[in-house]
């Protein structure tokens, strides 16, 4: 990877429309089904994302962050059936986004088949917490396994 890489996306084809897969990802309380970094335990609030600006909050687990820990998202991009996207932040600082968004976008195939990417961006991080953290911090490979379990969710709708 490039030094000076600040995202990744990763992009799949899905046998289901977008507003199937889109109907998931709104979704809070599904969001550990599609979960490829397994860092996500299960939502606070279940309430379907509708807007940008909205927040959801997530209960987290991962060694590397000392264990268990909560998630504030923030919705930083919204366009119904199309793409969605959130930043994160702490709990101690969860009116403050800390630079990494995570943004799914939908491209219809046809009827029935979308091509989704997700890309996972942290050129928003601060240099001292970039280096910190280690960005990024979630592999390649776990975003492709993301986009795969996606695909399994979408189908258990």
């Amino acid at each position: 990877m490039n030094q000076n890489q600040t995202s990744i996306t990763v992009t799949r084809t899905i046998d289901a429309p977008a507003k199937d897969i889109f109907e998931v990802l709104t979704l809070p309380a599904r969001h550990h089904e599609f979960d490829g970094s397994g860092m996500v335990r299960n939502a606070e609030n279940t309430e379907r994302v509708t807007k940008s600006g909205e927040k959801f909050v997530m209960n987290m687990h991962a060694e590397m962050m000392g264990g268990d820990y909560v998630m504030h998202n923030h919705v930083t991009a919204f366009d119904e059936n199309k793409m969605i996207g959130w930043q994160p932040a702490q709990e101690q600082s969860k009116d403050e986004p800390q630079g990494w968004e995570w943004l799914y976008e939908l491209k219809p195939v046809d009827a029935d088949t979308t091509e989704v990417s997700l890309t996972y961006d942290w050129s928003k991080v601060d240099e001292k917490l970039a280096k910190e953290v280690g960005f990024p911090a979630i592999p390649k490979e776990k975003l492709e396994e993301s986009l795969n379990l996606l695909a399994g969710a979408v189908v258990k709708n």
